[in-house]
């Protein structure tokens, strides 16, 4: 899942609750396979907790795991936050019991990791007709997030794996087929929206991750160019009003443990 300090990096708690809505669809995914009153519930590489606290706030009984102390410390602090109880852990090796959760959730957070051993992590955890529902990104052909950091610094080290690949259905069978059936994929879109340019160049230079982590990397030069690319890529969604805003395609995946 890489270093837990490249998730400590800038301020997720900005990226979490941009991306919360999306939590709630995966905690409507999973309830309507089973419901969560009364069911456990693990929330994998929960970050600040937004999927955990809304699969508690349905009676669930809720573990959230992460690999960063510190998302897993701002979790720890928001409201409603003493009905989960919250773990640092990877969530390809939880070191949680076997068979021990009706319901494994996650919102764009296990897209991150190894998929090979995490799909063996989500087997062992969930117990038999246990539901696991889950978020991802799907790739687009332009991406204002994306696009300038592969521009400037190149594309990513490869690993044989990236986190859109969830979203493609032929690789997204082949990798549950052997643990899981009842897939289901249900598309989305997010809608990024920053009050001004000004607000989006800060989310990216000061809060998001991975984007604060990709100026860390490079050099004086190459943080002009990035900053440079960034707004220049922006102004693409620029609206009328002073706003910058895009839409981003994801999917709810959901299936049941066979």
């Amino acid at each position: 899942m890489g270093s837990p300090t490249i998730w400590s990096s800038g301020r997720y708690e900005a990226v979490g609750e941009r991306i919360a809505p999306i939590a709630v669809a995966v905690v409507d995914a999973a309830d309507r396979r089973r419901q969560l009153r009364g069911a456990t519930v693990v929330d994998l590489a929960c970050g600040t907790g937004s999927a955990a606290l809304a699969a508690a706030a349905r009676g669930a009984a809720v573990t959230g795991l992460d690999f960063t102390p510190e998302l897993v410390a701002i979790a720890a602090q928001r409201n409603g936050a003493d009905a989960v109880t919250w773990r640092t852990g990877d969530a390809s090796d939880t070191g949680l019991p076997d068979r021990s959760f009706d319901a494994v959730v996650s919102n764009m957070g296990i897209i991150f990791v190894d998929p090979q051993p995490q799909v063996r992590e989500l087997a062992r955890l969930l117990k038999s007709d246990g539901v696991l529902a889950f978020s991802a990104w799907v790739r687009n052909a332009s991406n204002p997030f994306f696009d300038p950091v592969v521009a400037v610094l190149g594309p990513p080290a490869a690993t044989g794996f990236s986190p859109d690949q969830w979203a493609d259905a032929d690789i997204l069978t082949a990798r549950l087929g052997p643990h899981f059936d009842e897939i289901d994929v249900q598309p989305g879109t997010h809608r990024w929206e920053f009050e001004s340019m000004t607000a989006a160049l800060r989310f990216l230079r000061e809060e998001s991750p991975v984007h604060v982590a990709a100026f860390g990397r490079a050099d004086p030069g190459q943080q002009d160019e990035l900053a440079a690319a960034f707004e220049s890529a922006m102004l693409e969604h620029a609206q009328p009003s002073g706003t910058v805003a895009f839409d981003a395609p994801y999917v709810v995946v959901s299936a049941r443990r066979s």
